[in-house]
């Protein structure tokens, strides 16, 4: 979460600036890019988890003559 982490603070440092530009450089671009697509995945599995519906069985014996 670190790479997040960073780039907040540099969005918030440039707009503390009055910047309209926030420059990545690619390591750091492609450590932001890894990072959002776990959490993407974490939560998509999480979901599918959560979704799967429950099925209940019922056995009736009936009467027995």
């Amino acid at each position: 979460m670190i790479n997040i982490k960073r780039f907040i603070e540099k969005v918030s440092y440039t707009e503390s600036k009055n910047s309209k530009d926030v420059v990545l450089p690619i390591l750091e671009a492609r450590g932001l890019r890894d990072e959002l697509a776990k959490l993407l995945v974490d939560l998509h599995d999480n979901n599918k988890i959560q979704e799967q519906p429950v099925i209940e069985v019922e056995i009736k014996g009936g009467t027995f003559k």
